[in-house]
């Protein structure tokens, strides 16, 4: 029912981290060879965004979410609204917490890629 709100959430508090870290990391002007955090919690966010999306899309399909007010038609009932919530701590914390977990898997994938020692390029590439 409203289990896309719990990674939405998620989302925002992801993208607002990740603008303040491009802005600091931007004064910083580091010049190592790595990923910057800012572009590590951009992944993040469009994963979290993304799935947010398609959740909300598929509500609104099946009429869970309307455009009139309260927008979520559990709302309307209290014993809906109390599935709601359960549903909102059960799917929706389970959801955010895989999608950050894929998140950080790929953050150390990324790592351990960058920072290859160099004897396994090529000649090509680094001439």
């Amino acid at each position: 029912m409203a289990c896309f709100i719990v990674p939405a959430a998620e989302a925002a508090v992801v993208t607002l981290i990740e603008r303040a870290a491009a802005k600091k990391e931007k004064e910083e002007a580091n010049h190592t060879v790595q990923i910057p955090m800012s572009r590590k919690l951009k992944w993040l966010s469009a994963l979290l965004w993304g799935g947010v999306i398609l959740l909300a899309f598929e509500h609104v399909w099946h009429g869970e979410v309307v455009p009139w007010f309260p927008f979520l038609t559990a709302m309307g009932d209290p014993a809906d609204a109390a599935e709601m919530f359960h549903e909102m701590s059960t799917v929706g914390v389970c959801m955010a917490l895989l999608i950050t977990g894929v998140w950080a898997l790929m953050c150390v994938a990324a790592d351990a890629i960058v920072k290859r020692p160099a004897e396994n390029k090529t000649a090509d590439q680094l001439g």
